[in-house]
């Protein structure tokens, strides 16, 4: 069953995240604190916990919320997902919005590694239903 590994927020915008461990995901808004939370079609960011553990297998040394992600959930591909799947956890209910995103300033990641995986295997979602998620929570795609 899939599992939410980490919940992470940023105060600014262009900065990495870091994990909270859980948080407050507000309809028609996003994650409670986080500075890319708002009346918009990306209110959260969700990435493939098995694609972070592939980039570092590659030698990438990188923490919970470095590409910017505000949830890390397992043995989902979220890359692999149409716009408007429909996401479960607990209360909450995401709509995927928009998958991958053109980074117009080259992160440290790219720097480093010479690639980001956040633009190919990142998803935005809007938030249709608000509530508490944490780290250990189980997630679903809605059929």
């Amino acid at each position: 069953m899939p599992m939410v590994k980490a919940v992470c927020i940023s105060k600014k915008k262009g900065t990495a995240k870091r994990n909270v461990g859980s948080g407050l995901l507000i309809e028609n808004h996003g994650l409670e604190n986080d500075a890319h939370a708002g009346n918009w079609h990306r209110q959260v960011s969700l990435l493939s916990w098995e694609k972070i553990e592939a980039f570092k297998a590659r030698g990438a040394i990188v923490m919970d919320g470095c590409f910017g992600e505000n949830l890390i959930v397992d043995a989902i591909d979220f890359a692999t997902l149409p716009v408007g799947t429909q996401l479960a956890c607990g209360d909450v209910l995401l709509e995927i919005s928009q998958i991958g995103k053109e980074c117009h300033d080259k992160c440290q990641i790219y720097h480093t590694m010479g690639e980001c995986i956040m633009p190919t295997q990142g998803v935005f979602a809007k938030v249709l239903h608000g509530g508490q998620i944490k780290e250990g929570d189980t997630m679903r795609i809605v059929e």
